[in-house]
Order: structure tokens, then sequence, then C-alpha cells
């Protein structure tokens, strides 16, 4: 019989909420779902808050707008404002303006993992992934849109071009820091 061990949660850790961040195919949902496991916080897929316009348009390879995120962003904020307690939310906040409606969302706190890598990196992940609805032609669209969050208050930066495990222990460790 074997039993599994899972890893004792990180010590210090984060108080607040936790979003995970990047352009698409950096691994926002898996690093995500693994920072939420390791927390014991309930995981949201950011996704899954679109619009069925949104998915659509990004589905077409229609790039979105501002005016197409924020309803988007309003439904991830309103989930992280009801939320009684801390999640982990995988979601691009792509530009400062839109990190800033999540924080004001978030009164228990709110920090983000900024996950970044090569263009090269970005697009070999996305054309190995399968049943997600952004094309890998909007990567060029989304790493123009990316203002960089490195150095804003409760980031933590972490490099994609490393295995998963490492990905999710520096960014475990760069919480417990914050």
């Amino acid at each position: 019989m074997t039993i599994e061990h899972k890893p004792a949660p990180p010590d210090p850790r984060f108080p607040g909420s936790i979003v995970v961040m990047g352009v698409s195919g950096s691994g926002k949902s898996s690093v995500g779902e693994a920072i939420a496991e390791a927390y014991g916080y309930p995981f949201i897929e950011g996704d899954a808050l679109h619009p069925p316009e949104n998915i659509r348009k990004m589905s077409e390879g229609i790039p979105l707008t501002d005016d197409d995120r924020w309803p988007w962003l309003a439904a991830i904020g309103q989930r992280l404002a009801e939320s009684p307690s801390p999640v982990v939310v995988a979601c691009s906040a792509l530009k400062r303006s839109y990190r800033q409606k999540l924080r004001e969302s978030a009164s228990k706190g709110l920090a983000f993992v900024f996950l970044h890598g090569s263009e090269a990196v970005l697009a070999e992940r996305m054309r190995h992934r399968s049943g997600h609805f952004m094309p890998t032609s909007l990567l060029q669209t989304q790493l123009a849109t990316l203002e960089d969050p490195t150095g804003e208050e409760n980031t933590v930066a972490v490099d994609i071009a490393q295995p998963l495990e490492t990905i999710v222990r520096e960014a475990l460790a760069g919480l417990g820091r914050l």
C-alpha cells in the first residue's frame, strides 16, 4: 500500500488571494492549481469566466480589446470580493490598470505571480496544448499588450523556462517573502 505524501503548506505564506498571471501559454492554470493545492485554497480558472463573445473572438484569432476585457475582469473581481477566504485565480492580468481593478476587488490583499518567458518558449507551449480556445496567432498581441508588473507591490516574477515543480517552488518561496 502506497501512501501519497502531500507537501506541507509553505510557511510563511501570503495571507490574501493570489492571481497567477501572464500571457497565454505561460502555465497560469497549472501553476495556479499547484499553488492552490499547496495553500489549501480554492482555485478559480479565469478563462471560465470569459463571456461567450470573448471566447468566440479569441477562437477566431481576434484580439480582445479593453472593452472586451472589463466585464471579464469585473467577474473575476466579483469572485475575489465575494470569497469568504483567500483564493488562487488564473488570469492574464496583462495591464497595470487590470491588476489595479483586481486589487481594488480583493479587500483582504492580493498578490500576483507573474509567469514570464521568451516568445519561443511560450509559442512552443501553446503549440503542444490541446483543447484551449486561444490560438498561437494571438501570442504576439498579448505580448504587445503586456505591461510588465515586475516591481509592483506584492508581485513575484518567475521564469517559465524550467520544470513545473521548480516554477511552483519559486512562486511559493516568493509569495512567502511578501
